[in-house]
């Protein structure tokens, strides 16, 4: 009989050894100490949608700074002097809508008539992204699904009349991806807020919170709007203590760093950057030792702005290599769409989205499941090279063509070559811990890609 008590005494201590290191404490040390879901470091790619009643005037300024163009803080540039662009908002919003015109009164024309939730499910999934993050409630406290806390301010009662977050997450997952929501803890002008800010928190931000994490168990909850307080007013880790430990997706939902005015880049989940402009820590060509995200639009604004042009939007090609240069630092990259009030999704960033899948679909291998090279060399001008991993294999991606041959330090004298996309045969030389890589010529009947190009070295490690 010892034998047998002896291995149920050990398994009661694995079992309750293994259940105290998945509980969390609602400290910091604690929240830190849980790991970021691996599935986000293997997808690299995700889709931000900024969609509200924003998107009804859809207007910001394109030649201010970066946080001036932003569409989607429409109502607080018209009604904040302080703003930079205060008086082109109150310049357009009067010339064309009057100004007594309110900007609750935009609700009527966010009819969403055109959204059609298979189909924005089927642009993503060929884009090549891996989940969604939709804008659930922005700043304007107007939100895509029946919230209680949001009475007759919420898709469901007033403007389209439909579960829009609801509807989009049944479509994405259906596909499978991940789905995931964008949740402003605060609110520009909610009563409540602006006058008691902790029952504010305990009475609506929080009960909200936990409704959209029951009600449609996504796996990426990304908070915003966090820094007029510290994290012990908006009770960050009381509330991520329960996502943790008692909420349906608490195994799989992956969070952000915006908890508190002093969280970013110190405390919650991955790290994120906006524009590459948020952290100087952050910077572009730095890797960051911590698993990471940039957010940034195809043009210079989130939520859908009807003032810009061709000029003010990013190239595919562009696009791709930002994607390139995320993922070999490390990072992923969220790229925004903002889709019309009526529930399009314009034409030029479809075709942006359709490139980047296109391009993904060859050479998806040097992206997805990888992680960066921690000797890789700093990225040249001349050929532009971009390093990834996986297991013992390395990626070489040119976001140039190389014309000349380059070479690669550090790998084993068994590696192999090859270009993702190509049949034939590159010519390659080691010598020693040196691969010398001598690309083919390419023409337009074999040229497997535009924009980047991936040189595979097998067993490089």
């Amino acid at each position: 009989m010892l034998r047998p008590l002896l291995v149920l005494a050990l398994w009661l201590c694995i079992t309750l050894s293994t259940t105290a290191q998945q509980h969390y404490d609602a400290t910091w040390n604690s929240i830190d100490s849980r790991p970021v879901p691996q599935w986000f470091e293997d997808s690299k790619f995700g889709i931000f949608i900024h969609w509200g009643v924003f998107s009804v005037p859809a207007w910001g300024p394109t030649k201010s700074s970066v946080y001036e163009k932003y569409a989607e803080w429409y109502w607080w540039r018209l009604l904040d002097p302080k703003a930079e662009t205060y008086a082109e908002f109150n310049a357009f919003h009067t010339k064309t809508y009057g100004k007594d015109f309110k900007y609750q009164d935009f609700v009527k024309g966010f009819t969403c008539e055109m959204f059609d939730p298979a189909q924005w499910a089927t642009i993503i999934q060929n884009s090549g992204a891996k989940y969604v993050v939709l804008t659930s409630k922005h700043h304007e406290g107007f939100t895509l699904w029946p919230s209680a806390q949001s009475w007759n301010w919420n898709a469901v009662d007033v403007g389209p009349h439909r579960d829009l977050a609801g509807d989009l997450s049944d479509a994405v997952k259906a596909k499978g991806l991940h789905m995931g929501y964008y949740y402003s803890l605060y609110e520009w002008f909610n009563p409540l807020y602006k006058s008691d800010v902790n029952k504010y928190v305990d009475d609506h931000m929080i009960p909200q919170m936990k409704d959209l994490v029951t009600r449609y168990k996504p796996d990426v909850l990304w908070t915003d709007g966090e820094w007029d307080h510290p994290s012990e007013t908006w009770k960050s880790t009381e509330f991520l203590a329960w996502l943790y430990n008692e909420s349906p997706v608490k195994e799989t939902i992956v969070v952000n760093d915006r908890w508190g005015k002093e969280t970013r880049s110190k405390h919650g989940g991955i790290y994120t950057t906006e524009y590459d402009l948020v952290h100087d820590e952050t910077s572009v060509g730095k890797k960051i030792e911590h698993p990471w995200e940039e957010c940034r639009g195809i043009g210079g604004s989130f939520g859908y702005n009807r003032n810009e042009n061709l000029a003010d939007y990013s190239s595919s090609e562009e696009v791709i290599h930002i994607l390139i240069d995320k993922v070999a630092r490390g990072g992923n990259l969220l790229l925004n769409i903002g889709p019309t009030a009526d529930g399009r999704i314009p034409v030029i960033m479809q075709q942006r989205l359709a490139d980047v899948g296109a391009w993904l679909h060859v050479n998806g291998e040097a992206i997805y499941n990888t992680r960066n090279w921690a000797s890789a060399p700093p990225v040249k001008a001349d050929t532009k090279v971009f390093y990834t991993r996986k297991g013992k294999d390395l990626y070489a991606i040119c976001t140039k063509f190389p014309e000349q041959a380059f070479t690669v330090t550090g790998v084993n004298s068994s590696a192999k070559v090859s270009l993702l996309g190509y049949a034939g045969k590159v010519n390659y030389t080691v010598n020693g811990k040196a691969v010398k890589i001598t690309a083919p010529v390419l023409n337009p009947a074999n040229n497997p890609c535009q924009h980047a190009w991936v040189f595979k070295i097998e067993n490089a490690l």
